[in-house]
């Protein structure tokens, strides 16, 4: 293992390490903050039973699918009004206002149109995922640089070849940063939604499970289990974006 990956496992062990000397000294309350030796005997009784990874797969489906639904929205208004004038006067302001309403804050009118099934669940991460989206596709293609612009002039590129040979290449950093914020944006709101729009299959019913039982050792693993795959998804997407970044401009 690297030195920068023994790094990066320094802070979650000292963690851990003072959260075991705090229990073996008697200073926490088991009933809410349960030793890790509890937490590891959950963790292995409820790892060992083929529901987690059905519940695992299906927060990861509505993930996926209100992201898609997310971004591709986005990315259609970003480019909309980072490429239009008129468009970015007359929906900018609209935009900008409603992008400082709390995502959670939806929750009782995307309730009340789409009712409590998967329909508002995957509206309410849609909804998340959108406005990053839009909000870097928009400044990614409305702030491409003046030569690369001038260089398209004097080419003769019409409004299609500006668009894919120019715009859309120069902004590609920052349609990654877009869909790498929207992504986590996403995930945090698959658990949001299962949580607050009634119980159902998903990681989130765990933590509910875990709340109503008062399984606090369950509510843990849950917390872990779902930082360690919103990890492994912005490692992916990382990893994709890197793959993706055009080291260079290509103008012919």
């Amino acid at each position: 293992m690297s030195a920068r990956a023994w790094r990066g496992l320094t802070p979650p062990l000292l963690l851990l390490a003072l959260w075991q000397g705090a229990s073996l000294a008697g200073l926490t309350d088991p009933r809410l903050l349960p030793p890790p030796a509890e937490v590891a005997t959950t963790a292995w009784r409820v790892l060992t039973d083929p529901m987690i990874f059905v519940a695992l797969g299906t927060s990861l489906g509505r993930c996926v699918a209100g992201f898609a639904l997310g971004a591709g929205l986005g990315l259609a208004f970003g480019l909309l009004c980072g490429l239009s004038r008129p468009a970015d006067r007359l929906l900018g302001p609209s935009f900008h206002a409603l992008k400082n309403v709390a995502v959670f804050a939806w929750i009782p009118l995307i309730a009340m149109w789409f009712g409590f099934g998967e329909q508002a669940r995957i509206a309410f991460v849609a909804l998340a995922s959108f406005t990053p989206v839009v909000l870097n596709t928009w400044e990614g293609v409305a702030s491409t640089p003046r030569p690369l612009l001038e260089v398209g002039a004097a080419l003769r590129f019409g409004p299609w070849q500006r668009l894919t040979r120019i715009r859309l290449p120069a902004a590609i950093p920052s349609l990654m940063t877009g869909v790498q914020i929207g992504l986590m944006h996403a995930w945090l709101a698959t658990i949001g939604a299962e949580y607050f729009l009634a119980k159902g299959t998903g990681l989130g019913g765990v933590l509910i499970e875990g709340r109503d039982t008062f399984d606090m050792a369950l509510v843990l693993l849950g917390v872990v289990v779902l930082g360690g795959v919103g990890l492994v998804l912005s490692q992916v997407v990382r990893f994709g974006c890197a793959r993706l970044s055009p080291s260079r401009l290509d103008l012919a």
